[in-house]
């Protein structure tokens, strides 16, 4: 049991670690220090719907389905391509004041459907969970594969607490404008790198 939990748990997490759509998200909050935890189990909490539903049959009905995974591979280009140009377009503004965004009025359930949509209109987290996690997962005997499910559910929630934890921590450092546009900087190389390997598998 403790080899399938560690398992499910390395899988997760070298999924999960690599910079994208919802880490950035949990980032800034964290940076912000702006409801940073409820964003981080929100996030948590997405993906253990969406692990499960991969694991435990999500991954069947997404393979028997050419056009669907068709849909979800282009949408997910398209999706990180436009992240990568907000990204790209915030990096090379003229003026970035990070405290001033920070102040902004925003309310706690703006943010919570900007986090959810950030999560679950993101065709490529479908393809995370559904395909590779569900995939490898729906392998193991019925009696193991809630132990995988579980430790790629743990490997998720506890980055998303490090991370929002971690940014908070560090946001005096990372609230200057140098820090802000080499984040987005960043963020938006890796967006385009992401959708660029999503193109190329779709075109397999």
């Amino acid at each position: 049991m403790l080899a399938v939990f560690l398992q499910g748990f390395a899988l997760s997490a070298a999924m999960i670690l690599p910079l994208g759509p919802q880490n950035v998200f949990v980032m800034n909050q964290g940076i912000r220090r702006q409801y940073h935890l409820l964003v981080a189990s929100l996030c948590a909490l997405s993906d253990i719907v969406l692990i499960c539903a991969g694991i435990f049959g999500g991954s069947a009905l997404l393979h028997r389905s050419s056009l669907l995974l068709m849909l979800v591979t282009w949408g997910g280009v398209t999706f990180l391509l436009w992240y990568g140009w907000g990204a790209f377009r915030t990096a090379f503004s003229r003026h970035i004041d990070p405290v001033s965004v920070a102040e902004l009025a925003q309310s706690r359930w703006r943010i919570v459907v900007s986090m959810l949509a950030v999560t679950w209109l993101n065709p490529h987290v479908y393809l995370d969970t559904f395909v590779v996690l569900g995939s490898l997962g729906s392998q193991f005997a019925p009696e193991v594969r809630a132990w995988f499910a579980f430790g790629a559910v743990s490997a998720s929630a506890a980055w998303f607490f490090a991370l929002a934890l971690l940014a908070a921590w560090l946001s005096p450092y990372l609230k200057t404008q140098l820090a802000q546009r080499t984040i987005n900087i960043l963020v938006g190389l890796v967006m385009w790198a992401i959708a660029a390997q999503l193109a190329w598998h779709g075109m397999q």
